[in-house]
């Protein structure tokens, strides 16, 4: 999966927002092909096993009770250097230092709730693709 594949979440206030369309329209125009996505609600099981690497820092329970306030749109996507490329479309983390023209500066309403998740690496990709489809979903 190393290279060519990463994972997305568009976040709760995204989805709430009615942002999906223009979010996955935005994907698609920078070249990348949407090998597996499905709608979906987190558990607080679910969003504490994918958030755990954060599980010791003080936004911790702030970030479960968001990711599971609503529907996300979870994604494995497809294109050469992936994590990076993907990295760069969505925009630092903090909306506020996001460059512009970027996911995060355009639909992010700030750094707690900042639209939409992406892998920081190919490991983490991997794992987190594996967290949310088996893979019979995605090839």
């Amino acid at each position: 999966m190393s290279n060519n594949l990463t994972f997305t979440m568009i976040k709760p206030n995204a989805v709430k927002k009615g942002h999906v369309g223009a979010i996955i329209h935005e994907i698609t125009e920078a070249g990348f092909k949407i090998k597996a996505m499905k709608l979906t609600q987190l558990t607080v099981d679910d969003a504490k096993k994918f958030y755990a690497i954060h599980s010791d820092k003080p936004f911790y329970g702030e970030l479960v009770e968001f990711m599971t306030s609503g529907p996300i749109v979870a994604a494995a996507l497809e294109k050469e250097n992936a994590v990076e490329d993907f990295r760069k479309l969505i925009g630092a983390t903090n909306p506020k230092d996001a460059a512009e023209g970027t996911i995060r500066k355009k639909y992010a309403e700030s750094l707690e709730m900042n639209a939409i998740h992406g892998s920081d690496s190919d490991e983490n990709a991997t794992i987190e693709i594996n967290f949310h489809f088996s893979g019979r979903e995605i090839f």
